[in-house]
């Protein structure tokens, strides 16, 4: 076990988060795996008599020799985190653990959550490992983008939600829309869909003319996922606006970001785009689509040094 364990419960948007604040304060820390067992599954972060059992052999080795710090994220870590922190570590748990943040050492929550304490760190929007070395080895591994004209448009690509619900004809419009300015531009037109885009709009993406130069990616079918490689190879970045995951990283990068539709957002999603509106990172989808200076917004780093400060000054 390395003296840094990262720990999540296999989710993907769990997993990335963890991962990506553990490895920005050790390249080599760690990382268990939680496979939760009723009712823990259920009752987490709550504690019951025999809880160090509830996660599987690889947490329980973990707890027979704890690391320094844990970072966990989601609410099957949360448990975790704390009967590690039981036992000596300090805890760190990414996301508002629904409960006293006292039982950890610092919880790290985004600033849109609302939630605020002595040890809470706020971020806006959510933790990955998107930063310029991520960004030159998806460059060299993509490499097939550099050949493609500029201005390259990018269109990432989540769906409808609750918060956000957009329709079916209004997104084969923004396809339209954005292939047409591609092509009066003579540059090329990327889109790249997502584990919760509708098959409706992938059908969707197969509409874009084959002969405008970008790629459409559906799924699987068309090819390994590009979308590291459309992220270091953007000239400019457009977001469906219902998640806060794929903002956060777009927003990392060194191209401007403009978020379709962020008038169809509701809640706590609202008030992140209008967070990233304000601060200028990111910009209203409009007809001009102008260039405009962009700073990368990289919370992973600042947490980071937070956490070098705070727990070990």
């Amino acid at each position: 076990m390395s003296a840094i364990c990262a720990l999540h419960d296999g989710r993907a948007g769990n997993a990335r988060q963890a991962l990506a604040l553990a490895r920005a304060l050790d390249p080599q820390a760690s990382e268990v795996v939680l496979t939760a067992h009723a009712p823990w599954r259920w009752l987490a972060p709550r504690r019951l008599p025999g809880s160090e059992s509830a996660f599987g052999p690889a947490f329980h080795a973990a707890c027979e020799a704890p690391p320094k710090l844990a970072i966990g994220c989601g609410r099957q870590a949360a448990l975790a985190t704390r009967l590690l922190h039981a036992r000596g570590t300090k805890a760190v748990q990414i996301l508002d653990p629904r409960l006293d943040v006292r039982h950890w050492d610092i919880v790290i929550a985004p600033e849109h959550d609302g939630l605020r304490g002595g040890n809470v760190i706020t971020t806006l929007g959510s933790l990955h490992p998107v930063d310029d070395d991520w960004l030159a080895q998806a460059r060299a591994a993509f490499g097939q983008f550099n050949t493609l004209p500029a201005p390259h448009t990018v269109l990432l690509v989540g769906g409808p939600t609750r918060h956000a619900p957009l329709g079916d004809d209004a997104f084969a419009a923004l396809l339209r829309t954005l292939a047409a300015r591609a092509c009066s531009e003579g540059g090329s037109f990327s889109v790249a869909a997502s584990r919760r885009t509708p098959e409706s709009w992938r059908k969707a993406l197969g509409d874009v003319d084959a002969n405008l130069p970008g790629l459409r990616w559906r799924d699987t079918g068309d090819g390994a996922n590009p979308y590291a490689g459309l992220l270091a190879h953007a000239t400019r970045i457009i977001c469906t606006p219902d998640s806060v995951n794929m903002l956060s990283e777009a927003t990392a990068t060194r191209a401007p970001v403009f978020a379709w539709s962020p008038d169809a957002t509701q809640g706590r999603l609202r008030h992140f785009l209008d967070a990233l509106i304000a601060r200028g990172r990111v910009r209203p989808l409009d007809d001009a689509l102008a260039m405009f200076d962009a700073q990368p917004l990289r919370e992973t780093a600042r947490v980071a040094e937070l956490l070098r400060l705070r727990l070990w000054g």
